[in-house]
């Protein structure tokens, strides 16, 4: 059995979809951050069979949790501190999204204009639209899917 020691002061993203750890890593921007970061991957779970789960250490304020809202609502966000864990976050779908997807639109001036930061906004929760800023091109469902 693996076994990955406790953090001080964090959270542990847990219950993520197999194969999923590294692209909540990347849009998190983990990589860019002086922190450390355990990622397992294809854990054993009674509930899913095989999950993922990403430990990181460093103030919980530092990373916007909401881009993994977007990835996957049903992730659990356990926050410790002092090596305990103090609080669950519930996540839900953020209202606006910056940056985690690109509109496909050729028309979008997201396409022309480089440096324009790619904003989609929450049309319909039940549904998980999102709609460019910009040209209103829709984005449909969640990033893992």
């Amino acid at each position: 059995m693996l076994n990955v020691g406790s953090i001080e002061q964090g959270f542990v993203l847990d219950h993520i979809r197999a194969g999923k750890a590294m692209t909540i890593y990347h849009d998190l921007k983990l990589d860019k951050l002086d922190c450390c970061v355990a990622i397992i991957k294809n854990a054993k779970s009674n509930k899913m069979g095989k999950k993922d789960i990403i430990k990181v250490e460093c103030p919980v304020d530092e990373l916007d949790l909401s881009i993994v809202g977007f990835i996957d609502p049903n992730i659990t966000v356990n926050i410790i501190e002092h090596g305990e864990i103090v609080g669950k976050k519930k996540l839900e779908l953020p209202k606006q999204i910056v940056n985690v997807i690109k509109c496909k639109n050729p028309r979008c001036i997201t396409s022309i204009e480089q440096e324009l930061d790619q904003i989609f906004t929450l049309t319909d929760k039940e549904h998980a639209i999102y709609r460019c800023r910009y040209c209103e091109e829709k984005y449909h469902g969640h990033r893992n899917k």
